[in-house]
């Protein structure tokens, strides 16, 4: 049996990545994996476990200890906390602004990468995030890269209900010291402003079709 096949699409915030990478996983039938969640799963443990966000070795030391779980439901992997999967709790405004400051912690980068690494025991992934094909897959020979107009952008989170300041965003995750946002070495850089999820996806697709022809 040949070896899974990792896709890597990493971006910007709200440049599409979530949306597309599930479009492009159920068109190929492949797991989908969203390393944002781990993230905001940590994030609100901490606020869960009442812990100084902005304490590196306090947020270091809980994502050593704590239980998790990896789990592959209906193509969709999970990181439960004691067997529980917090759906609801990660995308709360509180748990989306202490994302950046736990992602930044170098020893939790450190442990997700060894989780994300994992994954590949359920089969052929689509993995988005912000280092996939730079840290945490830089050997995979599928790497995109998705991006928009900040307009674009600023505009679709607002959609969401979600005011933040993505230029700021932005700057912190380019400018981290651990697996800082990049574009991958190799990667196709695709722009999806002014273009349905639809064309995007449709676009990563046929690359990938096309790789994968013998």
């Amino acid at each position: 049996m040949p070896p899974p096949i990792v896709i890597a699409i990493d971006g910007t915030s709200a440049s599409g990545k979530s949306t597309n990478a599930k479009l492009v996983a159920n068109a190929l039938s492949f797991v989908y994996v969203d390393t944002g969640s781990m993230y905001r799963t940590l994030a609100w443990y901490c606020l869960k476990q009442r812990l100084d966000i902005h304490d590196a070795k306090a947020v270091a030391r809980a994502c050593r200890t704590w239980k998790t779980t990896l789990v592959c439901v209906k193509a969709h992997v999970r990181l439960l906390v004691e067997g529980y999967y917090p759906e609801r709790e990660i995308r709360t405004a509180e748990t989306s602004a202490a994302v950046p400051h736990v992602a930044a912690v170098p020893k939790v980068r450190e442990w997700m990468k060894k989780r994300q690494r994992e994954c590949v025991r359920f089969g052929s992934l689509v993995m988005e995030g912000r280092d996939i094909g730079t840290n945490v897959f830089p050997e995979t020979e599928f790497k995109f890269y998705l991006d928009a107009s900040l307009e674009e952008r600023s505009k679709r989170r607002a959609a969401e209900g979600i005011q933040e300041n993505l230029a700021a965003r932005d700057q912190r995750d380019s400018q981290r010291a651990v697996a800082p946002l990049m574009i991958p070495l190799g990667a196709t850089v695709v722009n999806s402003s002014g273009r349905t999820s639809a064309e995007t996806s449709g676009e990563i697709i046929a690359a990938i079709r096309r790789r994968l022809k013998p």
